[in-house]
């Protein structure tokens, strides 16, 4: 008989906010996720791909029923520094139920120890699948030894070593079990199976204290051998194996610091982040094993996706604590995952399937970074040739498409943001300081980070604005250079925001202070040093738990005012993360750096799980939003976990983690480049007397020259340079009193010259000295 009321409301994932997440080191291809103090979203057998919305239990009596996780009154506790295996105790006046949660180290098994107190009570196990990453189109069945659910080739089944007095499938909003009890008070209910929809099973256990089995495979059959054998081994001598595991694995941690509650903070986010590596494809580290607002949508993405970006955040985290395989393992996968052309997708399943296809520049440098990071450790060993092809044909995707990127780190809006062209910058430095680059190659690396950096200033700080004259500045960096290149006229589309828009020059963000942890720019540059006063009067937000910043003003990625899911508009919340961007700055600033660790490590779960966003104004109940603490957005974030990680090592040796000694070492001593780079999306509007000027394209062409108002026109044909790149040289120290150079183009793939005439102005020769302490103001404004 099938259970009416198919196929069932539509399905939803669970709250992004996780209390703790695990997995076991062994042969397991499973992890599991605490919120509320049950089992949320379960994945295998990949850590991409959730075959559970949640796992909980109603405890009922003649008179009395409740379900577990709209209690509240529950603590969880780790049996050990830096080992995921969790107990939870509930408190109710009726009742108390004690969980231990685990994954088998040897089998796709999840175990469940329960113990319930409680006067003439029975405990019901509450099961949503949601298989193949949705709560569509799955099947649940009652089987003589457990309850199954099945969906295509991906099975589960729960069994007890009790045993189920009695269970029922069915369909969730209709005829599933929390329905039953909703609408009668008790289990009433015993459909055998609920086909194709959204489904929920639930078993009434024989015993009130024992242990359940979560078993996953391809079949039902394969699913039932696996949770029954697991319970057919100790529990305790599986817990015994699972604390082992992680207690061999941490022992390769290095001692972080002396403060016994800080290196327990750093030996659990060095374990959450190793919870985000997948084993069935070694090396994908996922964003977060969370879906943000997940209880209102049924994403299959969330953020259980690979980043580059947040996979190298991860992998850097590793180095900083000692774990250099794992730093390996996530170069290999990197590498394996590159796109012909170079680039990374906006984000991916474990096994490098794309998911979203945006281009963000800083995901196609980073890995550079972290081999060059990895080298400097003398750590590449074997992976050096595919590390250097890497580095090669990601450079090439930046040479011929930065500095504009087509998303900012926030993967929001094109255009020129700090930390992305800093990222940029320090990969074409670091390739060619590294040998990942061919002589030819390295020259021209050089050379374009060169001139990228000197044009910082005139692509992102903006001068005597209105923002500048009310807070007394003289000026600030901004967030984004529109790709328009003009950061003082132009204005920005919210994207959070319904499509309003702000004119650039007022958006400000944290993204460059990357540019001192990177060491392009001097913590005490004063250009630095006031941005970061604007900063802390527009973005900080100070709660109860310390200071947290928002990504930028008028930022719309979080909770409604009145604690409503983000749902593509709301208000952005302020993010742990960014308090530790700010506490870098402080470290290598000199200044005390305390305050902005204290307040990330605030910030966590009951877990120790770092959120993507904590709430930020007045607690609304309703909604378990509370000042400082975490809201319904991602937690944990595995680059928070990385980002405190790296911020104790800064504190320890005054030196981050991404700065590599060849970019601080060129930035420390050069300041104008020899070579201005024009481009059409980029060009500049003048060129100094002492420079060479390069013209180039991605293709090859003819350049039609003039000077003075196209005196004495000549052509000259583009030759190759690097990286796919064609260009013209034209030494500009050769012009004698010229003025001014015209140029237009012909590209020979089209044989159409381009439709407009170029002019740049010559600029009088400047003192080197003078452009020395200027620091990039001594290049003319593109």
């Amino acid at each position: 008989m099938n259970a009416p009321g198919g196929p069932g409301l539509s399905p939803v994932w669970s709250r992004g906010s996780k209390d703790a997440v695990g997995t076991a080191l062994g042969n397991s291809r499973v992890w599991y996720t605490i919120g509320r103090g049950i089992l949320t979203e379960i994945y295998w057998p990949s850590c991409s791909t959730p075959q559970v919305r949640d796992f909980g239990f109603i405890v009922a009596g003649e008179d009395f029923w409740d379900e577990v996780k709209c209690n509240g009154d529950y603590a969880l506790h780790a049996t050990a520094a830096g080992v995921p295996l969790i107990t939870v105790k509930h408190h109710h006046k009726r009742y108390q139920l004690h969980l231990e949660i685990l994954a088998d180290p040897m089998r796709d098994v999840v175990l469940v120890r329960y113990r319930l107190h409680g006067d003439k009570l029975k405990l019901y196990a509450l099961l949503a699948p949601h298989l193949d990453g949705s709560g569509h189109a799955n099947t649940a069945l009652v089987l003589p030894d457990g309850l199954a659910a099945v969906k295509a080739s991906t099975a589960l089944m729960l069994g007890a070593n009790g045993g189920f007095s009695r269970s029922s499938a069915g369909f969730v909003g209709s005829s599933d079990g929390w329905q039953d009890f909703h609408r009668n008070g008790a289990m009433t209910w015993q459909y055998p199976r609920a086909a194709n929809g959204n489904v929920a099973l639930m078993g009434e256990l024989n015993r009130n204290d024992g242990v359940l089995a979560l078993g996953f495979a391809e079949t039902i059959e394969g699913a039932r051998t696996l949770a029954l054998s697991s319970l057919a081994i100790d529990f305790d001598e599986t817990a015994k194996a699972f604390t082992e595991g992680w207690q061999h694995w941490s022992r390769h941690l290095h001692q972080c610091s002396a403060d016994e509650q800080i290196e327990r903070a750093v030996r659990r986010a060095a374990m959450v982040i190793k919870c985000h590596g997948d084993r069935s494809f070694p090396g994908a580290t996922v964003a977060s094993l969370s879906t943000p607002w997940g209880f209102t949508r049924d994403d299959p993405g969330g953020y259980h996706l690979v980043w580059s970006r947040d996979a190298v955040q991860a992998g850097l985290a590793m180095i900083a604590c000692g774990h250099i395989p794992e730093a390996r393992n996530m170069l290999a996968y990197l590498i394996a995952t590159q796109q012909d052309d170079g680039h990374w997708t906006q984000n991916f399943y474990a096994d490098g399937r794309p998911y979203w296809h945006g281009i963000q520049l800083d995901e196609a440098a980073f890995p550079v970074l972290l081999a060059a990071r990895l080298d400097a450790l003398d750590a590449l060993d074997g992976l050096r040739p595919q590390a250097t092809e890497m580095a090669r044909r990601a450079l090439r995707f930046v040479a011929h498409n930065g500095p504009i990127s087509q998303q900012d780190r926030w993967e929001e809006s094109a255009g020129i943001n700090p930390f992305t062209l800093g990222v940029c910058i320090a990969a074409l430095v670091a390739a060619a300081a590294h040998g990942f680059l061919e002589d030819y190659e390295a020259a021209y690396a050089l050379s374009l980070a060169d001139n990228w950096n000197a044009r910082i200033e005139s692509w992102l700080y903006v001068r005597d604005t209105d923002l500048d004259r009310e807070h007394g500045l003289q000026g600030h960096y901004v967030l984004l250079c529109p790709a328009d290149g003009n950061a003082q006229r132009s204005d920005i589309e919210l994207r959070n925001r319904g499509g309003e828009t702000i004119a650039a020059r007022d958006l400000v963000g944290l993204e460059y202070l990357y540019l001192v942890r990177l060491g392009l720019r001097a913590a005490n540059d004063p250009r630095i040093v006031e941005t970061t006063c604007l900063i802390d009067k527009l973005l900080r937000v100070d709660t109860p738990h310390g200071p947290f910043y928002h990504r930028y003003n008028e930022d719309g990625y979080g909770e409604h005012a009145d604690g409503r899911a983000y749902d593509g508009t709301g208000i952005g919340r302020a993010w742990p993360l960014l308090s530790g961007e700010r506490g870098h700055y402080a470290a290598l600033a000199g200044d005390d750096a305390r305050p902005y660790l204290d307040a990330m490590l605030a910030s966590t779960s009951a877990g120790g799980m770092i959120p993507e966003q904590v709430w930020d104004s007045a607690a609304i109940d309703d909604c378990f939003l509370f000042p400082g603490r975490p809201t319904g957005s991602a937690m944990p974030l595995a680059w928070a976990h990385g980002e405190l990680i790296k911020l104790v090592a800064t504190m320890q040796c005054g030196t981050a983690v991404e700065s590599l000694p060849a970019v601080q070492d060129r930035y420390r001593r050069i300041v104008t480049p020899d070579v201005a780079h024009w481009r059409e999306h980029t060009p500049c509007r003048s060129v100094k007397r002492d420079q060479t000027l390069l013209v180039e394209a991605d293709a090859p062409f003819t350049l039609h020259l003039g000077y003075d108002s196209w005196q004495t026109p000549c052509d000259l044909d583009s030759q190759p340079t690097a990286f796919g790149m064609h260009g013209v040289h034209v030494d500009i120290t050769s012009l004698g009193a010229r003025q001014t150079i015209e140029f237009t183009r012909r590209f020979h793939n089209t044989r159409d010259w381009e439709g407009r005439d170029w002019h740049l102005l010559l600029l009088p020769l400047v003192d080197k000295a003078a452009a020395r302490a200027g620091h990039g103001d001594a290049v003319a404004p593109p």
